[in-house]
């Protein structure tokens, strides 16, 4: 069927553009706030509506799960209007619940079930669960299809008892989290221990490669990947299995990449290797009816420390692109007009983010009013910083009454800014929210459930079952457990053969041999559940039979509670994931709660301030957004102050903070800070002085040049300052940057509310704001 000809109307021009594309690569470079996910969506609907592609050879790759879901949410939306339109004549939101239903079932069944959309570990991790058992690595290690992922916890675990127990090191002299960061690191960049030894000879090098070699060798032998390997795995397996990789290409035809400037090599491999089918020769490259569609944007590249590497983006017109200068070439589209912020705010950012030299050139142009002035606050320390940010926070929400606490957010590089806010907040009782805490999947009682499950999925995975044989407690003790974990390890068989064997459990159990043949037994029938039981059923299962709840219960305390609440929520999102997803199995969900993140919680529309970090912020807006504790050595980082493009991050971290905003923008710096104990002295930030200081308020007493006149600018240290300026007259000559001489001819407002009427030759009369707009007044 013919796209409708108003299908694009809500599309501006070079959105437009993006989406009407076909075959062939394109780069996106859309700004912060210039509608990405809208391009997004509105691509995938046309690719299907328009040029008829099959839902299920189009691959989508979000930086969250969240993004993911929301982008199945806006396409869905667009089919059901259309068939709302074609089959009622009206409105979706017309229509009745029954009617409702029915559409959203025919494209759910028809179109975004199909459709691959998540994140790069998710998908992938999905591609695993089809051919990990054809991929062998170079040492011979296997897995097979039910394999476990390992959160990070499991991974310290591992790596913690390598260094302590197995290699018996001093763990102050090699951390195993340091080492955990090194083997990390190696494999987001695609490098094996051997390749690591190669490029680290020295002894500290070679003991990383030996704890990596066996690292490696405890995750096959628990049927394990970790979240590296998830990304790593799939490009080896398409490296040496031609066919495996064929298959995956002819998959996927048109292949959409969000957050490009976020990816790091291995991924960028992945996508490479899929996209060329592995041919490195651009001549042999077959663009019909195929297509590579990154967006993103070089400005906000802030996740260095995660192996991203933003030269992937620009690089993209030499791997992919004609190579060709902006004004000429095809395969790039600017997406510049926000939708987001107001016009003093953009202004701002533009300016800031222009001390950069490593970006593709673009401005962000403001399709809203100039809105209120940036007011930077100079306080005197940190609590003087909480007490100004919290009263202005109460101002405007008594002001406001449309906002609400979650309208408000605290944005801050690291995490311990976050403690004058809190003590602050408690203390005018305003709920809050840190983002990046305590993680609903890093609960014990949560992990403790899904190590059970994850158990019974895949009976190799002893880190999941050393973790629940004995929780609640069974009287298996501890020197049993290493009986049985060594016999297991000198016959290189998983701990769960072992107990599955009675002879075995009757030799080394001791006084525990009946609790580990209760456990033993409740697990087996548990197991011969998962083919006929839903996942919630087996949860509900394994709590009661594992004596779990029973346990809590007899506690009685309201910890006790709280965590039964978890567990009675954990069935919540069993039942959740498997409404909404196609692969519902409990080996689907596992994979899902293993890679869930602390962004994809966010409630943005919360009756809570939200606290977070800079990195922390990224793809999130509030209408007001305050950027704390902006000090040299702080914003920009300490570490960075030597470095030109560790600089040039930290400046693409404030860039970010600033256009978070969507109403008002509150910039903050303390003159002394406690730093481990001791009260320092405090510069403000470069990147306030990089600001236009047109754009700006302060509390401070400043001063500015004007057209060959100095002015004053006194401001208040109240949280509410006030301007004083040179007052304006109906008939003052001015001249503005970009329309001209003109003539005041009405004055509107005052004080900071203050407007001018200015007639301009050839242009009429504009309503303009003297404090925020280019001008400046003429001698009369």
């Amino acid at each position: 069927m013919t796209v409708p000809l108003d299908f694009l109307a809500q599309l501006n021009p070079s959105q437009r553009t993006a989406v009407q594309h076909f075959c062939g690569p394109l780069l996106v470079v859309a700004g912060a706030g210039s509608g990405k996910t809208r391009a997004l969506t509105y691509r995938i609907a046309y690719l299907i509506r328009h040029h008829r592609v099959d839902p299920e050879n189009i691959l989508a790759v979000t930086f969250t799960n969240k993004a993911a879901k929301e982008m199945k949410e806006r396409i869905e939306s667009i089919f059901v209007q259309e068939m709302a339109q074609q089959q009622f004549g009206q409105r979706f939101e017309l229509l009745g619940e029954y009617e409702q239903r029915k559409l959203t079932s025919q494209v759910y069944k028809t179109v975004t079930k199909k459709l691959w959309i998540g994140t790069f570990h998710s998908l992938f991790a999905r591609i695993l669960r089809f051919d990990i058992n054809k991929y062998q690595d170079e040492r011979g290690r296997t897995w097979t299809r039910n394999f476990s992922i390992f959160d990070e916890n499991d991974v310290q675990s591992l790596i913690k008892n390598i260094v302590t127990k197995k290699m018996n090191l001093d763990d102050k002299k090699f951390d195993p989290r340091s080492i955990r960061y090194q083997i990390s690191n190696a494999k987001n960049l695609g490098v094996l221990p051997e390749q690591y030894l190669q490029e680290n000879p020295g002894y500290k090098g070679r003991v990383i490669a030996e704890v990596y070699q066996d690292y490696q060798s405890e995750l096959a032998a628990n049927n394990a990947l970790d979240f590296d390997d998830l990304i790593l795995v799939p490009v080896r397996l398409f490296q040496q299995n031609e066919s495996v990789l064929g298959y995956w290409h002819q998959q996927f035809c048109h292949i959409l990449v969000d957050e490009y400037q976020d990816t790091n090599r291995i991924q960028y491999n992945l996508i490479r290797l899929l996209v060329t089918n592995g041919e490195n020769r651009r001549e042999s490259w077959d663009w019909r009816n195929r297509s590579i569609f990154v967006v993103g944007d070089a400005d906000q590249s802030i996740y260095s420390f995660r192996m991203a590497d933003f030269t992937i983006l620009l690089n993209f017109q030499t791997d992919f692109g004609d190579g060709l200068p902006d004004e000429d070439t095809r395969t790039m589209v600017k997406l510049e007009e926000n939708y987001r912020s107001r016009e003093n705010i953009l202004q701002a950012a533009n300016q800031l983010i222009e001390n950069n030299s490593q970006r593709i050139e673009k401005t962000l142009k403001a399709t809203r009013g100039l809105g209120e002035a940036i007011y930077c606050y100079q306080a005197d320390d940190e609590r003087d910083e909480a007490r100004f940010v919290l009263t202005k926070i109460r101002q405007l929400r008594q002001d406001n009454p449309e906002l609400n606490w979650g309208d408000f957010a605290i944005l801050y590089r690291t995490n311990a800014q976050s403690r004058s806010f809190e003590d602050e907040l408690i203390k005018c009782n305003i709920p809050y929210n840190i983002v990046g805490g305590f993680k609903f999947y890093d609960r014990q009682e949560i992990k403790d459930a899904l190590a059970y499950l994850r158990v019974l999925a895949n009976p190799a995975d002893t880190v999941s079952l050393l973790r629940v044989i004995n929780t609640p407690r069974r009287g298996i003790g501890k020197s049993t457990l290493d009986s049985l974990l060594q016999a297991a390890q000198g016959l290189q068989v998983p701990l769960w053969e072992i107990l599955q064997d009675e002879t075995s459990v009757n030799t080394l159990g001791g006084r525990a041999v009946k609790p580990l043949r209760r456990f033993v037994e409740m697990m087996q029938t548990l197991q011969g559940q998962l083919a006929t039981q839903s996942a919630v059923e087996i949860l509900e299962a394994v709590l009661e039979q594992s004596g779990y709840v029973f346990d809590l219960e007899q506690k009685g305390t309201e910890e006790a509670d709280n965590r039964l609440a978890n567990l009675g929520e954990l069935k919540n999102a069993i039942q959740q994931y498997q409404e909404e997803n196609e692969d519902n199995s409990l080996l689907g969900f596992l994979g899902n709660a293993s890679l869930a993140s602390d962004l994809d919680d966010l409630q943005e529309d919360s009756e809570k301030v939200s606290l977070l970090t800079l990195h922390s912020a990224k793809g999130l807006e509030f209408p007001v957004v305050f950027l704390v504790g902006m000090e040299q050595g702080t914003c920009p980082h300490l570490r960075s102050l030597n470095d030109p493009l560790a600089l040039e991050e930290e400046r693409r971290l404030c860039y970010v903070g600033v256009t978070r905003a969507q109403e008002q923008l509150f910039i903050s710096h303390a003159q002394q800070r406690y730093v481990w104990g001791s009260q320092e002295t405090k510069i403000p930030s470069q990147f306030i002085k990089e600001l236009p200081p047109e754009l700006l308020e302060s509390n401070r007493q400043t001063r500015r040049h004007t057209g060959g006149r100095e002015q004053m600018k006194t401001r208040s240290s109240s949280a509410s300052p006030r301007l004083v300026v040179v007052p304006w007259r109906v008939g003052d000559r001015l001249v503005h940057r970009n329309f001209g001489e003109g003539t005041v001819t009405h004055l509107l407002g005052q004080d900071r509310k203050l407007n001018l009427g200015v007639k301009f030759p050839g242009l009429g009369t504009k309503i303009i704001n003297p404090s925020l707009e280019p001008i400046q007044r003429l001698d009369s």
